[in-house]
């Protein structure tokens, strides 16, 4: 079993779209682990975007992650990283294909719903950003 982290981002907390998002996860058979509504700060968002820091989109990223409630949720399952990847599809919800959670929900590939975690090693440092968790229970 693998755990990995998800974050529900501002545009889908402002579309209500945290139930629809999260039961398509549990529907596939993840479980949902831990939960948590928080706000991120510009430090936090330092801290959980720093590969992106020098990119010149980071102060737009940062301004967009700060700008309203997040849904931070750690999912269990088997394979669960790769599994929440091809769930929630490319970056830009134009080119994301029907049935993935962007290519369902999003046109955008700044306000693209969902962050997931791109590896195990990235799982377990993002759940510790927002968790107390021990990555290996």
């Amino acid at each position: 079993m693998e755990r990995t982290l998800i974050l529900l981002k501002p545009d889908a907390v402002e579309r209500q779209l945290i139930g629809t998002i999260l039961g398509r996860f549990e529907q596939k058979g993840l479980n949902i682990t831990a939960l948590k509504m928080l706000q991120f700060t510009p430090e936090l968002a330092k801290r959980h975007y720093a590969d992106h820091l020098d990119k010149p989109f980071y102060p737009g990223l940062e301004a967009y992650i700060i700008s309203g409630p997040v849904v931070a949720a750690i999912l269990e399952g088997d394979e669960a990283v790769a599994v929440v990847r091809r769930m929630i599809g490319p970056t830009n919800g134009i080119e994301a294909p029907a049935g993935t959670i962007r290519g369902d929900f999003s046109l955008s590939s700044r306000r693209n719903l969902v962050h997931a975690s791109d590896s195990l090693d990235a799982a377990e440092r993002e759940m510790a950003l927002f968790f107390c968790v021990d990555s290996q229970s």
